[in-house]
């Protein structure tokens, strides 16, 4: 019993202190980072790489039960909308680390015409009506096949490592191994390529297509994956019903009379939204939109744009073309 409470302790000194160092390290960035259109960009990276150790530390004891890791981030989807895209996600991670790569040695990137930006965002759309479908391929009557797909069970079990894919980090924990086989290299969606592919020569010819097209692709456009990718798939259809009217809290606000038409929130966002700039004013959230919060922080004019979580500002734009009284 004793041995039990010391370790109940032991643990929640040690949340305790994971707490007080991540509050620690954002108190230090607000204070370290002076140029405030860099600020929350800062914050968000650092609290990027907080997320990726948690979700390591999560995955490796939630290894068995990748369903309930599913769960809670459709959950959070629901409530926060793609402020997990945005803040959280891994691959996210990765592609930013790709982008101030590409800012170090000053290479162009490109942006995607309006058009194409439109298409692959409904190409997310098309991706999960294909898994949807996916029993219609076995045999529809057998209720069986409807249990192991909802299930996740086998034939279906990559569908929902498939749609864990961007967790993955690049370090995985194997539950069970131990010593140098503990641990071992890995890349969102990898597995589910090794899962899909035959053969020892596709699996390493897939896997290296793969890493070099998204590497390649984030190193062009910024945050290429997310415009596509079927885990940030938008609630918008969801919240069409009566019961989901609430969701998600988090929403960007625009005052129309304040906003003279500059252009910099739509040169910034790195998913290129353009409903921020082309709307009046109002609720200018949309399902593209990560909530990185880039165009509240770069836009000049005081109040213009704010983050209101549950009809309460919790960020809003200032007027950063002319020093602060209070700075």
């Amino acid at each position: 019993m004793v041995e039990i409470m010391v370790e109940i302790i032991v643990e929640i000194l040690r949340v305790t202190i994971a707490i007080g160092l991540v509050l620690a390290g954002i108190l230090a960035i607000l204070i370290w980072k002076k140029d405030k259109t860099r600020r929350v960009s800062a914050l968000r990276l650092f609290i990027q790489f907080v997320s990726l150790i948690a979700i390591f530390l999560t995955l490796s004891i939630l290894a068995q039960w990748p369903s309930l890791v599913l769960g809670v981030i459709v959950v959070a989807t629901i409530v926060f909308g793609r402020f997990f895209c945005g803040w959280i996600c891994p691959f996210g991670l990765y592609m930013d680390f790709i982008t101030l790569l590409r800012k170090s040695s000053k290479m162009f990137y490109w942006n995607l015409s309006e058009r194409v930006n439109k298409y692959l965002h409904i190409l997310r759309y098309m991706i999960v009506a294909a898994i949807l479908i996916l029993p219609f391929f076995f045999n529809p009557l057998d209720p069986e096949v409807w249990r192991s797909f909802m299930l996740f069970q086998s034939p279906f079990k990559p569908l929902i490592v498939f749609f864990l894919g961007p967790l993955e980090p690049l370090i995985i924990s194997w539950p069970g191994a131990s010593g140098f086989n503990e641990y071992s290299v890995s890349y969102p969606y990898i597995r589910e390529i090794i899962a899909y592919s035959n053969g020892p020569f596709l699996i390493s010819l897939n896997v290296f297509l793969f890493i070099a097209f998204t590497v390649v692709s984030s190193c062009m456009v910024r945050r290429f994956w997310c415009r596509f990718c079927p885990t940030g798939v938008s609630i918008a259809i969801v919240n069409r019903f009566a019961p989901f009217k609430w969701a998600p809290i988090l929403h960007l606000n625009k005052v129309e009379k304040k906003c003279t038409k500059c252009g910099i929130c739509k040169r910034v966002c790195t998913v290129q939204v353009t409903e921020v700039y082309d709307k009046k004013g109002g609720d200018v959230t949309t399902s593209m939109c990560m909530l990185c919060l880039r165009c509240v922080e770069m836009c000049p004019y005081e109040d213009c744009l704010k983050l209101n979580i549950a009809e309460k500002t919790f960020f809003k734009s200032r007027n950063w073309l002319e020093p602060a009284k209070s700075d």
